[in-house]
């Protein structure tokens, strides 16, 4: 964690904040094009940079160093950003399917039993079966590896067979889920 600063290097550190804050928050902006983001990163760099501050203040070109942070931050906001569209864009450019004369009780008691699966589970199983997603693509979109998709889907299906009893087994679990909000449904555990 950080250190224990002593009075003169907390003053110190409180100029370097008055005398660079503006500078790394407008950096950050033209860094990241948000605005609103610019001060939090800002903020945020000169947190680390204070549970640093023996180190950073020993450094030749503490500014220098400081924006580095700035940098480093806002490329790990835009590489968020960039995989959150792309999960985004893969969730949404699956078609809408129609299904004719749905099974409504089924499909209550299908999202009944969705919503009490642990989220992970419930959004392997959703993007797998519901958006017939591959491995792979259900990977990228939730942030995790494959074989993390593979046990997740394997455990979540159990869980449900297992929550529907009896009636799990009549019912198709896929096409179920494909006709109302099964995983947008419920909260997340």
């Amino acid at each position: 964690m950080g250190t224990v600063v002593d009075d003169a290097a907390s003053v110190e550190f409180h100029a370097f904040f008055d005398r660079h804050y503006a500078e790394l928050s407008r950096l950050a902006h033209l860094l990241t094009g948000e605005a609103d983001a610019a001060d939090d990163l800002a903020a945020d760099a000169l947190l680390a940079l204070w549970n640093r501050w023996d180190r950073v203040r020993a450094a030749d070109h503490p500014v220098a160093y400081a924006r580095g942070v700035v940098a480093n931050l806002a490329r790990t906001r835009i590489r968020s950003a960039v995989r959150e569209r792309r999960r985004i864009a893969l969730f949404w450019s699956q078609r809408e399917e129609k299904t004719e004369n749905p099974d409504v009780a089924g499909v209550v008691d299908v999202q009944s039993a969705l919503r009490r699966l642990p989220f992970r589970k419930r959004a392997c199983v959703v993007l797998r079966h519901a958006f017939d997603l591959s491995e792979k693509d259900t990977a990228l979109a939730l942030g995790v590896s494959v074989g993390t998709v593979k046990s997740q889907t394997s455990k979540g299906m159990a869980e449900l067979q297992k929550l529907l009893g009896a009636k799990g087994a009549q019912l198709k679990v896929p096409a179920m889920v494909r006709t109302g909000e099964a995983s947008a449904s419920g909260r997340d555990r």
